[in-house]
């Protein structure tokens, strides 16, 4: 089977050393560490960054899920400050992803060093950001750089360890049934390595992170509510860097713009945009606007990829 093949694998590279894994909180990594925990036990060492990008939430509920539900060894770092340092004033979104995948590296780096000098690095990469990052055959462009390919800094001391390099999406799922993770872990929707960094488009900042997030948990909510979670690909708001104006109450507003996205897909290779209804689109705006201080626009997404991404960014 796959899982065999894959620890006698991994068994074979990395002999009798020690191996970090890079945990993002998505099921590619989280599949990555299960296949490397099956084959090395605890010389398996995770670590879940905090770099300032996740969801609301988000980094204290995945650290907590996993030290409840998985008995690989787990370190937690808190990295807000280095990465939203280094990301101050930068607009490309490909510079934003190369500087992303260059922090990581030099957190693994300093934590390899913590834990007595490890070489092997492993990473949930899998094929479609390959396909994205890299031009395979011919010269086809690359679409952008994924944090954990193309966003990799030339210069790193790791040899990596990548299991999943060569599976979709909808395969390492199923991966993941076979190793017994949680359904609502396998189906959770897949959330970009350099989080929310490529939904504040423009600058990212504290304040407009922010934002983002107050945004980004009232729409989960609403797309769980009405059901719809399980039958979307992903499901997430865009900070927009413009402003419009306004009118709450009696006064003129000058504020900012978000735009939500809803996609369904197969391999997230492909994907359509979500007809929504009316009443859920007028729900989410009218959330959105009246609890969200900063934000007094709504627009909807109705772009499939291709010719879109995705994502914004």
């Amino acid at each position: 089977s796959f899982i065999e093949q894959k620890t006698e694998e991994i068994r074979s590279q990395v002999g009798q050393e020690k191996v970090i894994c890079g945990l993002s909180g998505g099921i590619d990594s989280l599949v990555t560490a299960l296949l490397i925990h099956k084959a090395i036990g605890a010389r398996l060492i995770c670590v879940l960054v905090d770099n300032g990008l996740l969801r609301k939430g988000q980094y204290e509920e995945l650290l907590h899920r996993f030290q409840r539900k998985f008995s690989f060894n787990l370190i937690g770092r808190r990295e807000e400050d280095r990465f939203l340092n280094r990301l101050k004033g930068v607009l490309s979104p490909e510079k934003k992803r190369k500087i992303i995948g260059e922090e990581f590296i030099r957190v693994f780096e300093d934590e390899a060093q913590r834990q007595g000098g490890i070489r092997f690095l492993a990473q949930g990469t899998i094929y479609p950001d390959v396909i994205e990052s890299v031009p395979v055959k011919g010269p086809s462009a690359s679409i952008k750089s994924h944090h954990n390919v193309g966003g990799l800094p030339q210069e790193h001391g790791f040899e990596l360890v990548e299991p999943l390099r060569e599976l979709f999406k909808d395969e390492v799922r199923e991966v993941a049934r076979q190793l017994g993770v949680p359904r609502d872990i396998i189906n959770q929707h897949p959330f970009p390595g350099p989080g929310l960094a490529v939904r504040v488009v423009g600058e990212v900042t504290r304040e407009r992170l922010a934002l983002l997030r107050e945004v980004d948990a009232i729409l989960i909510e609403e797309i769980k509510r009405s059901k719809l979670y399980p039958r979307l690909w992903q499901a997430f708001a865009v900070l927009l860097p413009v402003k419009a104006v306004g009118v709450m109450g009696d006064q003129r507003t000058y504020q900012s713009v978000v735009a939500l996205r809803l996609v369904t897909s197969v391999d997230g290779m492909t994907a359509d945009w979500y007809p929504a209804s009316p009443r859920l689109l007028n729900r989410l705006a009218t959330r959105i606007i009246n609890e969200v201080n900063g934000v007094n626009r709504v627009v909807y997404d109705i772009t499939s990829k291709p010719p879109g991404t995705i994502e914004w960014e």
